[in-house]
């Protein structure tokens, strides 16, 4: 005992604080993040900046029209900068940092719920279904009767997730066509918990 504490509490909480172990610093330590198997060099942080510069420009300068500058910045995935919408350094740290934290390959940000949601969609196709909660937001709601049901052609069914017969029902009645499962939890406004 340590203070009132089991040694192996400590000793966990001390490999928990670990930069080669710990999800708590993994977020500030990308400069070869466990996401990727591409060996990033030092000069990818040449001022050696614990935390990274936040770039507030909206255009990067190019070398000849169309061509992109920075490609070989690791935050830019090979696809240098253009415009913010497409990234930019700030964007490009953030999503190489959660991802190296859930150990993932990649990782995409978007500036909204709605348009992570129109991005995943559009992972579908016409005549394929997605079977939602039935207490998703309004907003994304919405969306799937007015937009993604009349104008792209996908299904959209609203059903209880607490109810695994229903949900299964769904499924197996959609002959395959169920591509996506939309779940949020807690949901708002009626705060369903799906576990």
């Amino acid at each position: 005992m340590i203070n009132g504490l089991r040694t192996s509490a400590v000793e966990s909480a001390i490999a928990l604080a670990d930069i080669y172990h710990g999800r708590g610093t993994t977020y500030l330590h990308t400069d070869n993040p466990l996401s990727s198997n591409r060996t990033v060099s030092p000069a990818a942080n040449p001022t050696g900046a614990v935390v990274p510069a936040i770039s507030l420009a909206t255009t990067f300068k190019q070398s000849t029209p169309g061509e992109p500058t920075a490609r070989d910045d690791p935050n830019s995935f090979g696809m240098g900068y253009e415009y913010s919408r497409t990234g930019n350094p700030t964007r490009g740290v953030f999503e190489r940092a959660v991802a190296a934290a859930e150990k993932a390959e990649y990782c995409v940000a978007f500036s909204s719920g709605s348009a992570a949601t129109s991005a995943v969609i559009h992972l579908l196709s016409p005549g394929e279904r997605v079977l939602s909660i039935d207490d998703v937001y309004g907003g994304t709601q919405r969306y799937f009767r007015r937009i993604v049901n009349p104008r792209m052609g996908i299904d959209v069914d609203f059903v209880d997730f607490s109810d695994n017969s229903a949900v299964l029902s769904k499924i197996l009645n959609a002959e395959g066509k169920t591509k996506l499962l939309w779940l949020e939890t807690p949901t708002n406004p009626l705060l369903k918990v799906t576990d």
